[in-house]
């Protein structure tokens, strides 16, 4: 009964690796453009989330919202303010902007709201559902449920809208795409506000049970990497595959070898999907 506990728990927190590293992969799929600060876009939104409690006595459904908004404008500055200008230079190049964006955003937290952990009252979410004997903690309960839904939304926007089609074409085809009346520009800037969107409902939902710190990112940034290179680059089923399977990693190492060893078993299994398979589970979107 407690291995089927901590499964389920596991299968919850990778459905929140989903939501935040699917954005990771849509950008992508869309530029082959790998995106440094991914993961301190996800840190943002958990002090989104902790401003609105804080200062403006906001509960859940408000911060989520604010997180959403402030990532998607953010997403949006950081192609049309830096990404933008550095695409059609060298692949370090690209690399060094979002790398200098992650820090810029890191440090600019620290300098803000110092080195301190904070985190959001646990009774926010209340409460732990009994089910047949199994404990689930009701605020990974609902962020599992809310990253399910919204990982498959995404993937349903690219494959099932006008919308979804031009971005995939896009993504295909810049040139062609141009020909057939879409601008890619603006196409890519609505793929870094999605992504971005995604990371702040993914850190406002993560704030309620997990610890809120400038260097959060980090962490969550290697997660989000291992779930994209586990599931293809580019595929948004298979991001959401295999971030509920690092879940279950995560949290069966946790009990079975300790919690200092959990990230050290995601990380070998990182290492060992690139040597193996580098393509991944699943192809693009």
């Amino acid at each position: 009964m407690v291995i089927v506990q901590v499964i389920t728990g596991g299968l919850l927190l990778g459905a929140v690796y989903a939501l935040f590293s699917s954005g990771l992969t849509l950008i992508w799929g869309m530029m082959n453009v790998v995106n440094f600060a991914h993961g301190d876009f996800v840190m943002i939104g958990m002090y989104v989330a902790f401003l609105i409690y804080t200062y403006l006595n906001g509960g859940p459904i408000e911060f989520v919202l604010a997180s959403a908004v402030v990532l998607f404008v953010l997403g949006v500055w950081s192609y049309t303010g830096l990404v933008r200008h550095v695409m059609s230079g060298t692949l370090l190049s690209q690399m060094l902007a979002t790398f200098g964006l992650a820090l810029v955003l890191r440090y600019a937290t620290f300098w803000i709201f110092s080195s301190n952990f904070r985190s959001l009252p646990e009774d926010l979410i209340g409460g732990t559902l009994n089910l047949g004997g199994i404990l689930i903690s009701m605020p990974k309960l609902v962020a599992g449920v809310v990253a399910i839904a919204l990982t498959l939304g995404l993937h349903g926007l690219l494959t099932r809208t006008a919308i979804g089609s031009q971005l995939l074409a896009v993504s295909e085809d810049r040139n062609a795409a141009m020909l057939m009346g879409i601008r890619p520009d603006r196409m890519q800037a609505l793929a870094w506000g999605l992504a971005g969107a995604g990371t702040g409902i993914a850190g406002a939902l993560i704030a309620t049970f997990y610890y809120i710190s400038p260097s959060v990112g980090e962490t969550l940034a290697l997660v989000a990497f291992v779930v994209v290179a586990l599931g293809g680059f580019g595929s948004v089923p298979g991001a959401l595959i295999a971030g509920l399977l690092i879940g279950v990693i995560q949290e069966l190492s946790a009990y079975l070898l300790g919690p200092v060893y959990k990230d050290v078993v995601v990380y070998a299994l990182f290492v060992a999907v690139l040597w193996i398979r580098p393509q991944g589970l699943f192809g693009k979107f």
